[in-house]
């Protein structure tokens, strides 16, 4: 398991179209998959644009294909400015 983190900027005039979008996919994936997710957003805009960032804690494996066909069906990229970044992160163990 591991932990993804997926930015990306939108445009202020779009929020309130994007966040409902936003928020239903991530309760479907949330019920199918039992895990947690998050979004958040950075407190400052930048020329009109915020970055926003969706947290998937403790993704299973094969999540990536499910969060690609969601987005793919909510339509949410058409109403991002550019692309979305995805990063994934592992907990660090320790040395033995």
């Amino acid at each position: 398991m591991a932990d993804l983190y997926i930015y990306y900027k939108v445009r202020e005039a779009d929020t309130q179209a994007l966040l409902p979008r936003v928020a239903a996919m991530q309760q479907a994936l949330a019920a199918a998959h039992g895990i947690a997710p998050q979004l958040k957003q950075r407190p400052q805009s930048k020329d009109g644009l915020l970055t926003w960032m969706e947290v998937y804690p403790g993704a299973p494996a094969g999540f990536d294909a499910a969060l690609e066909s969601a987005v793919a069906s909510t339509g949410i990229a058409a109403l991002i400015a550019g692309p979305r970044h995805t990063e994934e992160f592992m907990d660090v163990q320790p040395c033995a």
